[in-house]
């Protein structure tokens, strides 16, 4: 009998011991005092619209994101608009986009990666020019939700950092979008951890299929009735659709009393 609680003992000893060098590893060389262990759960970032003019339902609330330092919709009382731009590689769309963007003075969030930065330097450094946020959307564009690792994780951020830091000579916003919106609550804290702020979005609409892009009246008709004070815009730089569009969207929106805002100003 002694032996077989002697054995029990031993085993519950070395469990214990396995979780204490496993509990700092989860956020890698995050100090081990910041961390707490996270859910790794992967989730892919959804919407439910349920009223026009109204700010959807994310399946995750803005309570449970605004802990880790995340947001999809700003304050649903002021008529305002974040516009963000996916930036993935450049398709010849951006150059316009931008001209638009400085006739309405609007000031919006460009997510680039690895080979955004590498093969169209002059063009971030445009947008830094006409002061654009440039955000982190990782480097190599993985499914972040599947990088348990932190070390990982941290350098699809930091390579795009340096990176932008030599091309651009200035420290990259501490902006991030996971790439398809695709996460894990783990992301999010070990995101937060590194110091940013992650963004996703309360307004998209399917224009990413360079062949199959959708028409004006298609555009409109999701871009329009769904809008929402408030609202974190997602579209895509490599859409022929939205570089047509733009200029009459943003017009329309701003006859319906909107104003457009920040990164800044949404997480301040």
């Amino acid at each position: 009998m002694f032996v077989i609680l002697k054995k029990k003992h031993m085993i519950f000893a070395v469990v214990c011991c396995l979780l204490l060098f496993a509990v700092p590893l989860i956020c890698g060389s995050i100090p081990p005092q910041a961390v707490t262990v996270s859910a790794t759960t992967s989730t892919n970032w959804g919407l439910s619209f349920q009223e026009e003019g109204k700010t959807p339902t994310g399946n995750a609330t803005a309570e449970f994101l605004r802990q880790y330092d995340a947001y999809y919709a700003g304050n649903s009382e002021e008529k305002k608009i974040y516009l963000t731009f996916d930036a993935g590689y450049e398709n010849g769309y951006t150059p316009a986009i931008l001209d638009v963007l400085k006739k309405h003075n609007v000031k919006a969030a460009f997510f680039i990666v690895g080979n955004y930065l590498e093969t169209s330097p002059d063009l971030v450094k445009r947008m830094v020019a006409e002061g654009h946020i440039v955000g982190n959307h990782t480097y190599h564009h993985p499914d972040m939700s599947q990088i348990s690792d932190a070390q990982a994780l941290k350098k699809e951020l930091s390579d795009l950092e340096e990176l932008y830091l030599q091309t651009t000579g200035q420290e990259m916003p501490k902006f991030y979008r996971p790439p398809q919106g695709k996460y894990s609550e783990n992301n999010l804290k070990c995101a937060q951890e590194l110091g940013y702020n992650t963004i996703f979005w309360s307004l998209a609409y399917v224009d990413w299929y360079v062949d199959k892009q959708p028409t004006k009246e298609q555009a409109f008709s999701k871009l329009l009735p769904r809008i929402h004070p408030g609202a974190i815009v997602l579209l895509h730089s490599t859409s022929k659709t939205n570089a047509e569009i733009l200029d009459e969207l943003l017009t329309k929106w701003e006859e319906q009393g909107y104003t457009f805002g920040t990164l800044y100003e949404l997480c301040q």
